[in-house]
């Protein structure tokens, strides 16, 4: 790279040493006092905060324990559910490149209030529909043939009564130059939008890698909720209160997923039956609602709903029965029986009140509900069909958050069976209510009518309680009836921390076997109580109420089941555990028999038995399956502390104390772990606290002394528990891990260091987290519960002031613990973001361990007296704790740097995590000790520094090592690294953070350079974009330093400041030099900016081919920091915007060097003509010439007249347009917002080459950012577009290797998990909108796209404009670089030919304007083909429907003509391109309006008439006489618009305007063109090239007036072999111009290069129309061009072409068409011009008559209406009269090329017979009455012969008949020319080679058939039966009797030739043929030898010629 300055001594691919930089900034005070430049130099101070903030309470007051003193592990675990969040808070954090507002939502945002820009492209033509009308009735009344240009009179009236448009002021002012450039420039500057990436649409990227997301914030989980509603519960008979019970019921997993919900639906009556039993009904128990939660639903989930009633006598059968019986209907009818059954109730509720009894069931289907929730009112039969089959099959379909709700009636239940009522049997029933065939269905129901209401619950419902009666808000008013949650019992295990206190007891008694006790006992209750004590009175009132009764009570009693001694139990009892329990808690279970009799002195109810459950065991819950024994008698004294398993002495038990009762303990607690390494752990820790030894822990008693070894035991046994418990506590662990590690505990005086073990155990336990969890991970490979831990959760356990601290402790504060919840779904809200917590999962290797020397090892020797040493240095700071006192993250990253093996590699796996509690630990530590304020140098000791880089560099290593073999962990390790360094630069000694960097890069450089590995560059990029969004990224490179590096070889180079920019205006060329360049002082100077442009340089380099699956991954870096600067407020102001900006001026040149790899806008599809309708032609200038040909002529012309240039060759692999287009934003970006003049000193130190590259690239950004149009919006269905974008980026990230499918898979992978599956579901509910979604975007979302892309095009553009500005002032001062004004002008040239709105394009003609005024010689000498062009571009404008556009281009056009004659040039020049561009215009511009441009051509007129100085000269005559000219062509225009769809009429009458300008070759040529190209539109390939044979011959004929060359053609006749019609165009009459008069024949064809392209796009056209013998005739013309130039490469591609021409003729012998004729007369005066013409029309070959007939009558028709037109059915002569004057006829008939005898011996071939033609034939047969047919005798036949004016092919299709000749044949002669006819078709088909059997029976039939009417037999007949009297048919006769009789010689070879065709199955006809033959030729034969006498009497000559 040349443009490098000799400073170079870094290669780009090294990291240079960065600068010290809070020692620059120390001794760089910064110049500006105060202000936004100031603010760049430093980060603002406050920056970064450490928020306490209030966590979020579900409910009304917080669920707390209701003791007071409890122990301390509740203390602890209550703190961690109720403490506030500890928050780390970046403050701008949010204006890092990870939230760069280029998002969709945040964009349109910013892209408010844009103004809407107009442009042509998307202005209607039809705005001008009214003048239309106007025009037409003009145009009706003018005939085309008036004179072949309109006529003048009429024409120049039309333009002096036509309006001018507005001129502009001042235009003819002179002022200086200078101030016509600063005015321009202001208006150019004003309203400019100031955010150009606004307008860009945002790069589709996945998530950015360098987003961090803030965690969820922890919280209670649920799953689906569900909001059922009780309504009313009515029977067929009403007698006895009901009571209810709802639970979900899991059949797959047999698990009962939810606790009971208790209702009761009596009526107040009903209840009043039961008065004496029941106390006051709490409002808790009233509850009629309740909302269920469901994390796993399935297709498995019933809701199952249990009725009890009253105990009665008898069993559950009889009880049920008259519910069965009984109908309500018969109430009457039943009356007395009825209230004898209510009088029995009576008694029962009075006496057993307070006892149940089982009494009927069902359940119900959970999905059938959710999945045909289509009808709202659903009475859904329970036993029906429909909800007893599984709807659908799989999970796939269970979501509950989306479906109707539904209301149900539930008609039958099922009564409830005594011997089946365990859970094992519901389980069966359920199972078995899935089947078809259900056992259930056969069972007699109970009649009933339960509604039910089901529906999603709703987001925050009112007046809900929690499980533990707790109101959640919102709770407006206490005496509502209550909605309860209900408690789940989740079917799978469910991972989220706790975060809330909740402590409860479930007892679930499942049965009894009391089959062996002595004794009666068979009605069997169980009362239930939970003792504190064993003294009858110490029942706590804690268990639950059900319904209508206490909140808690003292006991519960199971239902009874009638008669069985061993009964089973359904009953759930709930229980609130006290916060801490003691060994005399105990749940105790008492036996009773009840009697339902009432008989004289029995009591209600017996004891018969006793038994009882400890609570705690060894300080442990007991909870689980039990099955105990029973006691006959009562428990002894202090039975509690002893399980019942233990046999008391003295006690009788049950069965020999057998277990009999089997009970099931459930708990649901915040405050037990249920596990028991957990258990001890935390029992350890507290022992510490509570520093009371000996200590007993379980059953174990551990003293002091062994303490210490058992903790550390534990600690290592932390890795054997339970994976769910430990995510339930892991705020708590995690917490108390810390502080073990920060705090060794003192133990029999001695220190204990657990850093270790600790560091250890965490590792592990992160990466089981990971392991186990890992969908619930953000991109980055963190998971959730960890990442949310450590964002809300962790802080110093030391940073809470105000703790208590015990003195065995070195200090202990408040350990702060949090629960984090499970991340319901991955979340990317960036509410309260905590950036600053940030790392991802990584990688180690052994290898790298040599790295940290023994410095880390030794270390690990002496523990405790390190940790002494190294908190010692803060013992005396403010605040901080007594010695032992560590920092956690000096200890983490102490711990971290000394692992090894597994450990280190455990942490390497979730480095992440470390990383981020590393970086809050420190911002915590320097929050507290108020050292944020502190100077970066020295908040740090020695140490912590070194192990920080030892840590970096070996992770840096492994990352090096280790990518190949494990890149999943490699991509997070690197991404970790990146965001942990990207954290101390919040922190840190900045400088320092830059070594640590650069250490990196050095790494991964050398490795990179070995391997050339492009997934390692990879790694690379993510740091690089994971380090530079960083918030501070401008601050960080040192924006305001002046590049004088302290250490630089060069020069030191001082600057002083200038009020306008900064920058001295006496900048050494040196520095200037260096700000463009990435040389040595930027990349010090501007560390991370270095490090971006020099990726973006090394791989953007063509020979670093490797890397090219990497384009789009750098460009985006840069494309994301530049977007995310522009839409950074800090940046707002423009003198900010340009320090910015200057960190990337070497972006300019590091683009110009891959110009030649950039995508090439400028070509193809997207070319300029996109969205200009039907313009595509136009844009290509005034050529038609296909883009081959253009390129050898004269090797100017490529796309359009502006050559591409020459830097576009493509050299190498081009990048992709989407890469090509961002870099070329970011381009533009900087040259909008650097300072001009910086640019302008820069532009001058470039070289010419330069600066053309330059302009190049410009000229490519014009293409690149052209307005698409609001039609290519709408015609880019928004989903297809982003399709194939995507698919794009896929290959590209697929080319580099596994990293693309590797990050998807891990980005795929991290969907849902658990509870998370919300997202699941969340996506199937919202489905099918979507769906919806995909749609096409709306009307307005296209009008904004329309809009925004509008707005983007014009400042692209203006800032294109800009920059040619500075480059054209730059030219001015230098005087040297007069050669890159072309360049200029190409660039301003192209922008005008793309679709430009009004604004910009007012801005470029004043730029063009004054350049013009600048530089005329430029373009009248030098530049005239851009001369040309530019009066093309501004007669387009001069066209245009927008006014503003009209008012500009017309005073560019004057303004152009007026310089061109000031500056004394002939004015004939100017004159004819002005008129030459119009012609191709006009020629070629769909929808063009001339009635605009006649405006245009009225303003520049009256500027001639007003303009004063020039008034004495020709110039306004000059100019009138042009318009008037220009004019005569738009009047032309007019009529080519009438007959737009008329082909045939508009070749025409492009052919008569042609022919008007047999005098102008130039403008003849620009016709012929236009015709060309016309044809070549509608395919008419042999017309096409017809009119380049023309166009070739006109320049021949000129070229041999002008030079006098041999190997010339010699004009026209040297192409007659190829036309005989090119001599039209011979130049030699005088009237001609001559050639060399100034302005004529100057256009680019008028030189022998011109004449080869045109030859050879002919010999192109040829070839395509299949006509090759032509193409060799072209190139006879054209070889001995070629041959005289030596030219052997041409002559090979040359004969190469003609060898594929004779190759095809030989090839395509016998299958060539060229084309059908038909003759077409037009009749009537409808049709103007064309009445009573005839023409032979060229139609494509196989053309049926039905094709065009069809055509021309549709054509015509919609023209002149449908019932107006008449296709004339026959070929006969027309008489006008005859015909309705008021209707248009139409005449056609098939017409065939026709060739005299003479002439056919020399058209020999296909092609010879359909080249050249001018003479047709067709034949009408008629006889002489009149009719068309008639008998042989009387059938004569008229032959037309019609001459054509021209020869088929010409330059158009249809041609006038200029001459009819008829010939009539007799009867007679017609029946010879049949005869002949069909002799000759017998000959053909016997000698065809290969034979083909059918066609010769074909003929054969035709010719010896018997049936055949007007056979040869009847003509035999007919015409030779007897001797003509006349003799002049003498002749005849004879002649048709020689016909037969070789007409039957021919019949009998055809036989002959059958015979040897046919198979044995065609014998028989074969020889029916032959009988047919000989019948034939018996009847013949005395006809044919028959002879005339009179002929062959030599005497008797007569001549009987007709």
């Amino acid at each position: 790279r040349a443009t490098l300055s000799t400073l170079m001594s870094v290669p780009l691919t090294d990291a240079v040493e960065p600068v010290d930089f809070e020692e620059y900034l120390i001794t760089h005070p910064p110049i500006v006092e105060s202000g936004p430049l100031r603010d760049l130099i430093e980060f603002p101070p406050d920056d970064i905060e450490v928020i306490y903030t209030p966590r979020e309470c579900r409910t009304v007051v917080q669920a707390v324990p209701e003791e007071g003193d409890t122990d301390r592990h509740v203390r602890d675990c209550v703190r961690s559910y109720t403490e506030d969040w500890a928050i780390v808070n970046r403050k701008y954090h949010k204006l890092g490149t990870g939230f760069n507002p280029n998002t969709l939502d945040k964009q349109k945002e910013r892209q408010k209030g844009l103004p809407k820009q107009v442009f042509e492209a998307d202005e209607m033509p039809d705005n001008s529909s009214y003048q239309d009308d106007q025009d037409d009735l003009k145009r009706r009344s003018m005939s085309i043939d008036d004179t072949p240009r309109g006529s003048w009179a009429c024409s120049i009236f039309d333009l002096k009564n036509s309006l001018p448009d507005v001129l502009l002021p001042h235009l003819l002012d002179h002022a200086p130059n200078e101030e016509i450039d600063r005015h321009n420039e202001d208006q150019r500057k004003a309203n400019r939008h100031r955010e150009l990436f606004a307008l860009h649409p945002a790069l589709d990227e996945e998530e950015p890698i360098e987003r961090h997301c803030v965690p969820e914030v922890p919280k209670e989980h649920f799953g689906q909720r569900l909001l059922v509603k009780c309504l009313s519960l009515k029977f067929e008979i009403e007698i006895e209160p009901i009571f209810a019970s709802l639970a979900l019921y899991d059949v797959k997993e047999k698990k009962k997923i939810s606790e009971n919900f208790f209702f009761d639906l009596n009526s107040e009556q009903t209840k009043a039956m039961l008065r004496p039993h029941i106390q006051t009904a709490a409002i808790c128990t009233l509850a009629r609602s309740a909302v269920f939660s469901i994390t796993y639903p399935s297709q498995d989930v019933f809701l199952v709903i249990q009725l009890e009633k009253v105990l009665q006598q008898g069993d559950i059968g009889e009880c049920a029965e008259p519910y069965m019986v009984f109908k309500e209907s018969d109430a009457a009818k039943n009356k007395e029986k009825l209230e004898k059954l209510r009088g029995q109730s009576e008694q029962f509720c009075q006496r057993l009140g307070r006892y149940r009894m089982p009494f009927a069931w069902t359940a119900i289907h959970l999905m059938n509900i959710v999945n045909s929730a289509g009808s709202l009112e659903r009475d859904t039969d329970i036993m029906g069909r429909r909800s007893l089959e599984r709807t659908t099959s799989g999970d796939e379909s269970c979501s509950l958050t989306g479906f109707r709700p539904a209301t149900l009636t539930i008609t039958n239940f099922f009564k409830q069976e005594g011997d089946r009522l365990s859970d094992e049997d519901l389980y069966k029933f359920l199972a078995d209510m899935r089947r078809p065939s259900s056992v259930l269905r056969r069972l007699r129901p109970i009649t009933a009518q339960l509604k039910l209401d089901i529906s999603p619950a709703p987001e925050n419902p009112h007046y809900c309680l929690t499980p533990d009666l707790v109101q959640v808000k919102p709770y407006p008013d206490s005496r509502v009836r209550p909605t309860h949650e209900i408690l789940e019992f989740p079917a799978r295990d469910v991972y989220v921390p706790n975060t809330t206190y909740r402590n409860l007891l479930y007892v679930n008694p499942q049965s009894l076997n009391f089959a062996n006790r002595q004794g009666s006992a068979r009605n069997i209750t169980v009362k239930v109580q939970f003792m504190n004590g064993e003294d009858p009175n110490n029942a706590m009132p804690v268990i639950f109420g059900k319904s209508s009764c206490a909140d808690f009570s003292k006991e519960a009693y199971t239902a009874v089941v009638y008669h069985n001694r061993s009964p089973d139990f359904h009953d759930e009892i709930k229980i609130k555990l006290p916060a801490s329990l003691s060994d005399h808690h105990h749940i105790l279970f008492t036996f009773y028999h009840v009697s339902c009799q009432q008989k004289q002195n029995t009591p209600l109810e017996t004891p018969v038995g006793y038994t009882w459950i400890p609570m705690l065991q060894n300080g442990r819950l007991r909870t689980g399956h039990f099955c105990l024994p029973v006691s006959l008698e009562k428990p002894p004294q202090s039975y509690s502390v002893l399980s019942p398993d233990v046999p008391l002495p003295g006690m009788k038990w049950v069965d020999n104390h057998r277990g009999v009762f089997n009970v099931e303990v459930v708990a649901v607690s915040t405050i037990h772990t249920q596990d028991q390494y957990l258990d001890k752990f935390f029992a350890l820790v507290h022992a510490l606290d509570e520093h009371m030894f000996p200590v007993r822990i379980g059953d174990m008693r551990i003293s002091e002394n062994n303490l210490e070894a058992e903790l550390k035991t534990s600690i290592a046994a932390l890795n054997s528990s339970q994976l769910e418990p430990v995510v339930r506590f892991l705020h708590l662990l995690l917490d108390k891990l810390v502080l073990l590690a920060v705090r060794p505990p003192v133990i029999a005086g001695q220190i204990v260091n657990l850093g270790q073990a600790s560091f250890e155990v965490m590792s592990a336990i992160v990466n089981r987290l990971h392991k186990y969890l890992d969908t619930s991970q953000d991109m980055h490979g963190r998971n959730c519960l960890l990442s949310s831990y450590i964002h809300y959760v962790f802080r110093l356990p030391s940073a809470d002031p105000n703790s208590p601290s015990p003195v065995h402790y070195a200090t202990m504060a408040r350990s702060a613990v949090r629960p984090a919840s499970l991340n319901l779904n991955r979340s990317r809200s960036l509410s309260n973001s905590n950036p600053d917590i940030s790392g991802t999962p990584t990688s180690p290797d052994d290898e790298v361990r040599s790295i940290i020397g023994s410095k880390g090892l030794d270390r690990s020797n002496s523990w405790v007296h390190t940790m002494g040493c190294k908190s010692a240095t803060w013992g005396s700071s403010p605040g901080s704790a007594p010695e032992t006192m560590q920092l956690f993250h000096e200890e983490l990253a102490l711990q971290w740097v000394v692992s090894s093996g597994s450990v280190r590699e455990g942490a390497l796996q979730q480095a992440w995590f470390f990383f981020e509690l590393m970086v809050k630990s420190i911002i915590h530590h320097l929050y507290f000790t108020e050292r944020l304020e502190s100077p970066r140098k020295n908040r740090f000791p020695e140490r912590f520094m070194d192990d920080i880089t030892a840590l970096v560099s070996t992770i840096a290593g492994d990352i090096v090592s280790r990518f190949q073999k494990d890149l999943e962990l490699v991509e997070r390790l690197n991404s970790s690294l990146a965001f942990f360094l990207n954290d101390l630069l919040s922190v840190m000694d900045r400088g320092f953070v830059f070594t640590l960097i650069r250490s990196y890069w050095k790494q991964v450089s050398t490795k990179i350079y070995t391997l050339q590995n492009p997934t390692l560059e990879s790694l690379r990029l993510d740091f690089l974009r994971i380090v530079c969004s960083h918030e501070h990224y401008v601050t960080l490179n040192l924006p305001c330093s002046l590049l004088t590096p302290p250490a630089s070889p060069s020069p030191s180079v001082s600057s002083a400041t200038s009020q306008s920019s900064g920058f001295s205006t006496h900048v050494q060329d040196q520095k200037i030099a260096n700000m463009f360049e990435l040389s040595v002082p930027f990349r010090e100077q501007h560390f991370l900016a270095g490090l971006v442009l020099s990726e973006l340089s090394v791989l953007l380099e063509p020979e670093n081919e490797g890397m090219f699956g990497l384009h789009k991954k750098v460009v985006s870096v840069v494309h994301n920091l530049l977007s995310s600067h522009d839409s950074d407020p800090r940046y707002a102001d423009p003198e900010v915007k340009a320090r910015v900006a200057m960190l990337y001026l070497p972006l300019i040149g590091i683009i110009m060097e891959t110009l030649p790899q950039l995508h090439d806008f400028t070509g193809g599809p997207q070319g300029t003509a996109a969205g200009n309708g039907g313009e595509d032609a136009e844009a290509d200038g005034n050529s038609l010439i296909s883009q081959t040909v253009a390129m050898a002529i004269a090797g100017t012309s490529t796309s359009s007249p502006i050559s591409r240039p020459s830097s576009f060759l493509r050299q190498h692999g081009s990048f992709s347009a989407e890469s090509s287009r961002s870099l070329l934003i970011c381009l533009l970006w900087v040259l909008k917002n650097a300072d001009e003049l910086v640019l302008q000193k820069w532009f001058t130190d470039l070289s010419v080459s330069q600066l053309n590259r330059l302009l190049d690239l410009l000229y490519l950004c014009v293409s690149c950012f052209e307005y698409k149009g609001k039609k290519a919006f709408e015609r880019m269905n928004s989903l297809t577009f982003k399709k194939s974008k995507d698919m794009k980026a896929k290959l590209e990230e697929a080319i580099l290797g596994s990293i693309g499918a590797r990050q998807e898979m891990v980005r795929r992978s991290r969907g849902a998990f658990g509870s998370q599956e919300n997202l699941r579901w969340r996506k199937d509910m919202t489905h099918w909108r979507q769906n919806s979604e995909r749609m096409d975007k709306t009307r307005a979302e296209l009008e904004h796209e329309a809009l925004i892309d509008g707005n983007l095009a014009t400042e692209a553009n203006l800032i294109i404009l800009d920059t040619l500005e500075i480059v054209v002032q730059t030219v001015s001062v230098t005087e040297s670089k007069e050669s890159v004004l072309g360049g200029v002008l190409k660039v301003l040239l192209h922008s005008m030919a793309c679709n430009q709105s009004a604004l910009y394009l007012q801005h470029c003609f004043a730029t063009q304007r004054a350049l013009v005024s600048k530089f005329p010689e430029l373009l009248f000498e030098e530049e005239t083909e851009q001369c040309a062009d530019l009066c093309l571009r501004l007669l387009r404008s001069c066209s245009s429907s927008i006014n503003t556009i009209r008012a500009h281009a017309s005073a560019s056009l004057y303004l152009l003509m007026r310089q061109n004659f000031e500056i004394g040039n002939n004015f004939a020049r100017v004159k004819m391109q002005v008129t030459m561009s119009l012609s191709s215009l006009v020629g070629t511009s769909q929808n063009f309006n001339e009635e605009f441009l006649r405006r245009s051509l009225k303003t520049i007129l009256t500027y001639a008439e007003e303009d004063l100085e020039l008034r004495e000269t020709t110039f306004p005559d000059q100019v009138q006489d042009l318009v008037f000219n220009l004019h005569m062509i738009l009047s032309d225009t007019v009529k080519m618009k009438e007959h737009q769809e008329d082909p045939e009429m508009l070749i025409d009458l492009m052919y008569r305007i042609a022919k008007g300008y047999q005098t102008s070759p130039d403008l003849r040529l620009t016709w012929l063109q236009n015709m060309s190209g016309k044809h070549s539109e509608r395919n008419n390939h042999a017309e096409a090239a017809q009119c380049l044979v023309h166009s070739a011959a006109l320049v021949a004929e000129y070229l041999s007036m002008l030079e006098d060359r041999k190997y010339l053609p010699v004009g026209c006749v040297t192409f007659q072999n190829i036309s005989s019609n090119v001599l039209e165009e011979s130049a030699v009459s005088d009237d001609v111009v001559s050639p060399d008069e100034e302005g004529i024949c100057s256009g680019k064809y008028f030189t022998e290069i011109g004449l080869v392209g045109l030859l050879e796009q002919a010999a192109a056209s040829f070839s395509l129309a299949g006509m090759y013998e032509a193409v060799n005739e072209v190139y006879k013309v054209l070889i001995p061009i070629h041959e005289a130039n030596r030219d052997a490469k041409k002559l090979a591609t040359i004969h190469g072409k003609l060898q594929e021409a004779f190759g095809k003729i030989v090839h395509q012998d016998g299958k060539r068409m060229f084309g059908t004729y038909f003759r077409v007369g037009f009749y009537g005066s409808k049709f103007g011009d064309l009445d009573e013409q005839e023409f032979v029309y060229k139609e494509p070959a196989i053309t049926k008559l039905a094709e065009i007939s069809h055509r021309l009558e549709n054509f015509y028709g919609e023209r002149f209406g449908e019932d107006q037109v008449e296709v004339i059915k026959d070929s006969n002569p027309v008489d006008k009269c005859k015909l309705d004057p008021n209707k248009a006829f139409i005449q056609i008939t098939y017409v065939e090329p026709y060739f005299d005898t003479y002439e056919m011996k020399d058209r020999i071939t296909y092609f010879d017979k359909n080249y050249n033609l001018r003479r047709f034939v067709y034949c009408t047969p008629f006889t002489l009455d009149g009719r068309a047919h008639g008998d042989l005798h009387e059938q004569f036949k008229r032959k037309t012969i019609l001459t054509t004016s021209h020869a088929f092919p010409y330059i158009k299709t249809r041609i006038n008949i200029i001459h009819k000749e008829e010939i009539i044949s007799t009867p007679i002669e017609v029946a010879i020319e049949d005869m002949q006819k069909k002799t000759q078709e017998l000959a053909f088909a016997t000698h065809q080679d290969p034979a083909d059997a059918k066609m010769l029976q074909m003929v054969l039939q035709g010719s010896v058939g018997t049936t055949v009417n007007q056979g040869p037999l009847e003509v035999a007949q007919v015409f030779l039966s007897e001797i003509p009297s006349d003799p002049k048919l003498y002749r005849h006769h004879n002649k048709l009797r020689l016909c037969f009789k070789d007409f039957t010689k021919r019949c009998e070879d055809a036989l002959r030739k059958n015979k040897s065709l046919i198979g044995p199955d065609q014998k028989e006809y074969q020889r029916e043929l032959e009988r047919n033959y000989h019948r034939l030729k018996e009847a013949l034969q005395p006809l044919i030898n028959r002879k005339i006498p009179q002929l062959y009497k030599p005497v008797l000559q007569v001549n009987s010629h007709r």
